[in-house]
């Protein structure tokens, strides 16, 4: 039996650490363990849930804040054209530039932006340089103070609390391409540039008060880029995108949706007898030292209005300071009284309702005739006279007695039948429809001035349209701006064999011995009638002030054009019709009827002068 060797065995053991007893985990311990890692992921997952679900209308308003946005499309403005396809009006692109105030800051005085900011910093603002919005400023047109205002300076409302920035604001609207290019070439992140349009007038103030204007939105703010801005403005499109965070476009987020351009207007305005018409009407204006003028033409075939113009006017291309009086189209919003202009269609009516001939006499009784307390005198006192001769020589007398024939509710609805106290729905915002009172209110007084221009109120607009009726054989046609293919039907108002004698009257009228001499036209023949109306100045009639008018038709054998002119307060010497509108008429008639093609009438010599010596005639009323 052997025993072990002890010794070297605890010489082995001596050489060896001693082991530690390994901790055990209890039982319990591991389950709460295991309990709050499932707790936790059940916070988890319950936070995710009340975000995604109750909470999603919040958390996606505030990224679409911080990344989304909807890009507007603009829509291209229809075009204006004149009857003959000439451009009136066009939009042009531009650039406009706008910040996000919100997404920059302004880095300390003298410090400049790293290019790798965006990596090395988590903020949602970038900054910007000094030297970059002195840059920035410089491009724009701006001071540095203006732009800092804009993008940099804290908003208090009224309560004086600090607002959060805007997330939008317009830096400089509608600059060129060019210049649009340079300010993005700068690469200042917040700053963006959007494509818009600019309103183009080609024919500048000639047309200002027919085309009117838009303002820097493009929506139309006078004349028929008012009337008919819904048609010309179309619908814009849109695009919704997400961008980074230095402002790129990511990607699109929904489809998008093209615009629909405007539609061309085409309207029946000629624009050269436009050019023509406000160059005479200006000349006359500034010749007379008037406060304003305004002239119409119109076709007498159709109704159409090739030409409509006012004195003073306006350039639509530079809008920054118009004075709102020359903004006014006169021709249309102007009331005046139509003075002697108005004995036409006296003696149209009671030629047409047989109670005279163009031949029949009427006792002048030497130029004075008293109705009641008042007295109607004449310029030029005569005895017995035609009807014809009392529209040449202009009496007010025969005219009065003419109208004292008919039933006061006869001659008011003539009036009206021509339109008088009536709108023409031209088209135009603030049109006015004049004035003739119920013919229950007249006096004898009254009836009897209405029938030499006092006492009813119109527009040139409508003096143009009643003249109708003597260029077109007793027919009045609507007016109309837009180009017809066709005539639009009319209404006889009085038979054809009277409109062609006062047609007859009314060529009378320019020759010797009648108001209106200067009113002939080389090579054809005309016809019109003269109107010097005393002004109503503060519900008085005034002693100097007149409004001097004309309305005719050319040429007398074939009417194609009427015309009526209306200059405002001439020079107390210029103040008769015949001598500051019936040159005007004239001047425009030769022209426009050479525009259309027109062959004369009469010979190049037909300019008929009175005799040596004889005076010029020329009535007040």
């Amino acid at each position: 039996m052997s025993f072990p060797n002890t010794a070297s065995q605890s010489r082995r053991n001596a050489g060896r650490r001693p082991q530690k007893p390994q901790p055990r985990l209890e039982h319990w311990r591991a389950w709460f363990v295991l309990g709050c890692l499932l707790l936790m992921f059940a916070a988890l997952l319950g936070r995710g849930a009340y975000l995604q679900g109750y909470n999603e209308e919040f958390l996606k308003d505030q990224g679409d804040a911080r990344y989304t946005r909807t890009l507007k499309l603009e829509a291209l403005r229809g075009m204006i054209i004149d009857r003959n396809g000439e451009l009136l009006a066009q939009s042009t692109t531009v650039q406009s530039i706008w910040a996000s105030p919100r997404s920059i800051t302004l880095l300390p005085a003298g410090e400049e932006r790293a290019k790798d900011w965006r990596q090395k910093n988590e903020s949602d603002t970038v900054p910007v340089s000094a030297g970059e919005v002195r840059k920035l400023a410089s491009l724009l047109g701006v001071s540095e103070a203006e732009l800092h205002k804009k993008l940099f300076e804290e908003r208090r409302n009224s309560a004086g609390e600090t607002q959060k920035k805007p997330d939008f604001v317009w830096l400089k609207r509608q600059m060129s391409p060019a210049e649009g290019k340079a300010v993005m070439a700068l690469n200042i992140p917040g700053i963006y540039a959007q494509t818009e349009y600019r309103r183009f007038y080609p024919a500048g103030e000639q047309l200002a008060h027919v085309i009117g204007f838009t303002d820097i939105d493009g929506r139309g703010q006078e004349g028929f880029e008012l009337t008919r801005d819904k048609t010309l403005a179309g619908k814009a499109g849109s695009r919704t995108v997400i961008r980074d965070r230095r402002g790129y476009i990511v990607e699109d987020i929904s489809t998008i949706v093209p615009p629909l351009d405007g539609q061309t207007l085409q309207l029946s305005i000629d624009r050269r007898i436009q050019y023509l018409a406000f160059r005479e009407l200006k000349s006359m204006v500034e010749q007379s030292h008037a406060v304003g003028g305004a002239i119409v033409v119109l076709d007498a075939r159709t109704g159409e209005v090739l030409a409509m113009a006012n004195a003073p006017s306006y350039n639509p291309n530079s809008r920054a300071k118009i004075d709102p009086a020359q903004r006014r189209n006169r021709a249309v919003t102007d009331l005046y009284e139509p003075g002697s202009t108005m004995k036409a269609i006296t003696a149209a009516m009671a030629l047409d309702a047989g109670k005279v001939k163009p031949t029949s006499t009427l006792n002048t009784e030497g130029g004075r005739m008293t109705i009641g307390p008042a007295t109607i005198k004449d310029d030029h006192p005569g005895g017995v006279m035609t009807i014809e001769q009392i529209i040449q020589k202009s009496s007010n007398v025969g005219a009065a007695k003419m109208a004292l024939m008919m039933e006061r509710e006869d001659h008011y609805n003539f009036l009206k039948s021509l339109d008088f106290g009536e709108k023409l729905n031209s088209g135009f915002p603030g049109e006015a429809a004049g004035r003739v009172r119920p013919w229950k209110d007249w006096r004898p007084i009254e009836q009897a001035t209405m029938a030499y221009g006092y006492g009813a109120s119109v527009s040139v607009l409508q003096m143009a349209h009643a003249y109708q009726i003597f260029a077109n054989d007793g027919q009045l046609r609507p007016i109309t701006f837009t180009k017809q293919v066709a005539p639009i039907p009319g209404r006889q108002i009085i038979k054809a064999e009277t409109a062609q004698a006062v047609r007859k009257m009314l060529e009378m009228v320019t020759l010797p011995g009648g108001t209106a001499t200067r009113a002939q036209v080389v090579g054809y023949r005309v016809g019109g009638k003269t109107g010097t109306a005393k002004k109503l100045v503060n519900g008085v009639y005034s002693d100097t002030a007149r409004i001097g008018s004309f309305v005719g038709i050319a040429p007398i054998s074939d009417p194609r054009i009427v015309v009526a002119v209306m200059i405002d307060e001439p020079t107390f010497e210029m103040r008769y019709g015949g001598l500051s509108a019936a040159p005007v008429f004239s001047n425009v008639v030769a022209g426009t009827l050479r525009i259309l093609g027109v062959p004369p009438d009469s010979p190049t010599e037909n300019i008929l002068l009175s005799p040596p010596g004889a005076p010029e005639l020329l009535e007040e009323t």
